[in-house]
């Protein structure tokens, strides 16, 4: 299966200026980058601006069209050939309090438009401690995944990213990565079946960087990774899109 490296930007950089730097650079420098898929994921009002990579918005409305000001139709995204869309970040889930059936209904119209989804699922620091990392899975999951179809799910990426190691430099270690991955495909398994768990992408996200992201693909099981702050620093991600071969 071949790895996923997705650049989550967040609501960086600042200005159009330093976006278009940072894409070029990344997009000159993955080029040769032939064992990995490459997405890069920029504030949405970037977007129609880069061509030359495959593009993924960091988040969509679960309406068409209509009445709702503020947000972005999926229906846009594909207009402008994005084929990517991030759903469920914790950064979304904490700050504007999503919640997994709003994210469900996201995922939903996101399939049905076309596009790729990178659902997103991890724990807090507290529920790790407490023991409840599988259970707080395992709702994500069962929750974000409610009336997708099987055939639906060839269209999704689970990105497990533990809460408490994203953006603190304190990354998961490569063991408890892959006991997380096996857990996330048992119980894809359970919704689905074992093909389908076994064909899903399960990326990971956390701290990752260009000393430790080769671990994460070749040690953990993971198929790819989700980045966060080190995408902004095109010599560091261009280095993790090629450690994924």
């Amino acid at each position: 299966m071949k790895p996923l490296i997705v650049a989550n930007w967040k609501m960086n950089p600042l200005s159009l200026k330093e976006a278009k730097a940072l894409f070029e650079a990344v997009r000159k420098g993955v080029k040769s980058v032939k064992n990995a898929d490459i997405v890069v994921c920029p504030p949405s009002v970037y977007l129609p601006l880069f061509k030359g990579l495959v593009l993924g918005a960091q988040n969509c409305s679960w309406e068409e069209e209509g009445a709702y000001t503020g947000e972005i139709s999926p229906l846009m995204l594909r207009d402008i050939k994005v084929d990517y869309v991030v759903i469920g970040h914790s950064e979304r889930r904490k700050y504007f309090r999503e919640t997994d059936q709003e994210v469900n209904k996201k995922i939903r119209k996101a399939i049905d438009v076309g596009l790729r989804v990178v659902l997103c699922v991890g724990e807090t620091a507290e529920e790790r401690t407490q023991g409840k990392k599988s259970q707080v899975l395992k709702s994500q999951l069962e929750n974000g995944l409610d009336k997708v179809t099987k055939e639906g799910m060839k269209s999704v990426i689970v990105a497990y990213e533990p809460i408490w190691a994203i953006g603190t430099g304190n990354n998961c270690s490569t063991d408890e990565t892959m006991s997380s991955v096996l857990s996330i495909r048992q119980m894809l398994t359970n919704l689905y079946n074992r093909d389908l768990a076994d064909k899903t992408k399960v990326l990971y996200g956390g701290s990752v960087n260009g000393g430790n992201s080769g671990s994460y693909i070749k040690e953990s099981g993971a198929n790819g990774l989700l980045v966060g702050g080190a995408s902004l620093k095109a010599d560091e991600f261009i280095k993790i899109a090629k450690s994924a071969g």
